[in-house]
């Protein structure tokens, strides 16, 4: 008699299949490779993509996990946490699940890893609400235009780069070209929103950065008074890539409980250039084959997917917002290359801080030519618009003159006039880190340097001369700041009122 091993073969499968049936043995799996927070696992025959799985340690605890590459006989999986504690052999469970992490009122002022749990020595978070980390963004249908001004504090953003709630700006730049410093600047200058009806809740989500960068901020946060409407999730360089690449996701799902409460929020990623060196070194570990820069083909889709998350909701659905201000680091200034085109590509407008300008003192170092936003005027108030409307073009001249001047050839008198204009503008616009100023002073001085009040002045007296500014109509020109507060725009009255305050301001500085 002839065997028929496909015969046997078939009947094999059928009692392995009756004894799974039985045990639910598709829900188990056992590691056979791991290392660097991937494992690759056999079985799980039943395993979704990017379902959470429990790995089971050699000390006895669970660690999680999740599933990202689904293939024939083998699942690749990531790991989140301390990857060394699984071992091959381990058995794997699915659970059937996608990954959730605590949102709520109860995360502001704290500082969480990746997975949402608390990393400050505060306790546990109370009256959290677990939310998906990685959904689908609202639909064309559920969005608004962005209409209301999301401002930073900082002159050279407010004026010429306005910024909306809903909106993607994107900070790019060299390293230490003042990223962070303009991202932490918005966080503080929220601190007025809390006085409203509208305030905007923070969350600063840090990726591969040291922990000593990241205490320094909290601290920062801490001593402005603005880390009680901040949460801070903390993925740092010491930690896994795995956390690295989850980090922003969850940042974002803290954040979205606020917008869908028709609430604002406003989220920093800083950086996803670190996130996307995550992504590809889990990537290449799990085998997906390597494209451009060795980035795999999907990480435009790892930011596009993160990215349009930010919005700003219809009223129908309650008018929250989200606003993303994503940080890209660049080598050598190269805005082409791969990742910071990608994200350039998603968002809508870059704040381009160049290395030049800071290294020759003007900061924030803020490149007027590239940095753009797609929003524009409906991100200001009427005030800011009038004033701020020529401000970029005048810079931009100044610039070419500038380098035209120094040629050395003989200037027309006008041509002088515009350069000095400039150079006070210049100056004007160069402002310390962590001191953001209101919307309505920054109109005043922005006001009393286009009319001409600062021509006259060395540009040694520029920032003196606008500080003291300031403060004269936070005291004797009180009335005049009130009604630009109230009406939020520059009427034929209150321009009366405010070339007599300036000037009155003028005389008695001396000038």
């Amino acid at each position: 008699m002839k065997i028929n091993t496909n015969e046997i073969a078939s009947l094999i499968k059928q009692e392995i299949a009756s004894f799974g049936a039985a045990l639910d043995v598709s829900q188990v799996g056992t590691v056979v490779e791991v290392g660097d927070g991937i494992a690759r696992i056999h079985g799980l025959s039943k395993c979704m993509a990017g379902e959470m799985l429990e790995f089971a340690a050699t000390d006895g605890s669970t660690i999680l996990g999740q599933a990202m590459n689904l293939e024939q006989d083998i699942v690749g999986a990531i790991i989140f946490g301390d990857y060394l504690k699984v071992r091959e052999g381990s058995t794997v469970k699915s659970t059937g699940n996608l990954l959730e992490v605590p949102t709520g009122e109860g995360l502001l002022g704290r500082v969480v890893n990746a997975l949402g749990q608390p990393i400050d020595g505060k306790g546990p978070v109370s009256g959290s609400e677990m939310r998906k980390v990685d959904i689908i963004a609202p639909g064309i249908a559920k969005r608004q235009p962005v209409c209301q001004p999301m401002q930073f504090g900082v002159k050279a953003v407010d004026a010429m780069i306005p910024v909306g709630r809903g909106q993607r700006e994107l900070i790019i730049g060299d390293r230490k070209t003042g990223k962070t410093a303009v991202a932490i600047d918005a966080i503080i200058n929220q601190k007025k929103t809390h006085q409203t009806d509208q305030p905007v809740y923070c969350f600063y989500v840090a990726v591969g950065q040291k922990e000593s960068t990241v205490a320094a901020v909290v601290e920062a946060l801490r001593k402005n008074g603005a880390l009680e409407y901040t949460t801070v999730i903390n993925a740092s360089s010491s930690e896994a890539a795995p956390m690295q690449y989850v980090a922003p996701y969850t940042g974002t799902a803290m954040a979205e409980y606020f917008m869908w409460k028709g609430k604002h929020a406003l989220v920093i990623y800083d950086d996803l250039s670190k996130q996307a060196v995550a992504y590809r070194q889990l990537s290449l570990l799990l085998r997906r084959p390597p494209g451009r820069e060795a980035y795999p083909g999907d990480v435009f889709y790892l930011h596009s997917r993160l990215l349009e998350r930010a919005t700003k909701l219809s009223d129908q659905y309650g008018g929250g917002s989200l606003t993303a201000l994503p940080i890209i680091e660049t080598q050598e200034g190269d805005v082409s290359a791969y990742i910071p085109t990608n994200v350039i590509s998603i968002t809508d407008g870059q704040i381009y801080l160049e290395p030049e300008l800071f290294f020759a003192g003007v900061r924030p170092a803020v490149n007027v030519g590239i940095s753009v936003s797609r929003v524009g005027g409906a991100a200001q108030i009427k005030a800011m618009k009038k004033i701020a409307g020529s401000l970029r073009l005048d810079l931009a001249a100044y610039r070419e003159l500038e380098a035209f001047a120094q040629l050395g050839t003989d200037l027309d008198a006008a041509t002088k006039r515009q350069l000095d204009r400039g150079a006070r503008m210049v100056e004007l616009l160069k402002q310390p880190q962590y001191s953001p100023l209101h919307e309505i002073d920054q109109v005043i001085q922005l006001f009393a340097a286009g009319k001409g009040y600062m021509d006259s002045l060395p540009v040694n007296k520029i920032a003196d001369f606008a500080g003291k500014l300031v403060a004269h109509f936070e005291t004797t020109g009180k009335s005049v700041r009130d009604a630009l507060v109230a009406k939020q725009d520059i009427t034929a009255d209150i321009e009366k009122d405010l070339r007599a305050g300036i000037e009155a301001f003028k005389a008695g500085y001396g000038a």
